[in-house]
């Protein structure tokens, strides 16, 4: 299992205690390039959440997804195995 696999787990199970709505979209073929890994609801809030893993950067165009789920008033983050479990801190907060 990848790093990032792992890293998404732990997202993925954090969402799942939380009771949030949450899928991981198809990106190849007919998915939008450099939409976030996990795609999450909770309390009415969209998320976008990019996982990396090893130092590991979010690309430009993943960015730019994660900027404008921010400006349509939603929250985006990327999450790595450094800062995986300030997740459940985060949805805590917001809202």
């Amino acid at each position: 299992m990848t790093p990032e696999k792992k890293v998404k787990i732990k997202v993925k199970s954090i969402l799942d205690k939380a009771g949030a709505y949450h899928c991981m979209p198809a990106t190849g073929g007919y998915g939008a390039s450099g939409v976030p890994d996990i795609i999450a609801c909770h309390k009415g809030l969209f998320l976008g959440i990019e996982c990396k893993a090893n130092g590991n950067k979010a690309t430009a165009l993943q960015n730019k997804h994660l900027t404008l789920i921010k400006q349509a008033g939603g929250y985006s983050t990327v999450i790595d195995e450094h800062n995986v479990d300030s997740l459940e801190e985060v949805l805590k907060r917001l809202i």
